[in-house]
């Protein structure tokens, strides 16, 4: 069965102060690992296809005007 939320914060405000202090802490690092490995693997991803010319050179100004559109 899975925790909730709410359950899983109930359970962590019964620790002393230091013990959530890590807890948190633990948590942080290891989003950020997460968010490295995912960056890592889009990189591999648009690596592979400009090798295999998949993508084609845009200038700045084209993807700024594109994006600028969207708003």
């Amino acid at each position: 069965m899975m925790a909730t939320i709410n359950e899983a914060l109930d359970k962590l405000m019964e620790l002393d102060f230091e013990s959530r202090e890590m807890i948190i802490e633990i948590a942080q690092k290891r989003q950020v690992e997460e968010r490295r490995k995912e960056i890592a693997h889009n990189a591999k991803k648009a690596a592979s296809a400009h090798k295999g010319n998949k993508i084609k050179a845009v200038q700045a100004s084209e993807i700024i005007a594109r994006l600028n559109s969207l708003a």
